[in-house]
């Protein structure tokens, strides 16, 4: 299991974010969850994705594990930073 603190550095102007978000995470076979304050969802919801609602700034948790957890937590902070 890998996880990764990382500072959302995407802004609201990305109306797609949460589903853009979800297609990225179901790229990988890990089980993939982000986790801000007391809420922690599956990265592959779009409901759950939806109910975080992460905001600029926000200091979020990425986990995940298996066998592609490391690639799957680099994509997912590249995005969320905004290294694309």
């Amino acid at each position: 299991m890998l996880e990764k603190k990382v500072a959302v550095g995407i802004n609201e102007e990305t109306e797609n974010r949460p589903a853009l978000l979800v297609q990225k995470a179901s790229n990988f076979d890990s089980k993939i969850h982000l986790e801000c304050g007391n809420k922690k969802v599956n990265a592959k919801s779009i409901m759950g994705m939806m109910a975080l609602g992460l905001c600029e700034g926000d200091i979020i948790t990425i986990t995940a594990e298996g066998a592609d957890e490391n690639e799957a937590v680099k994509e997912l902070e590249a995005y969320l930073t905004g290294a694309k």
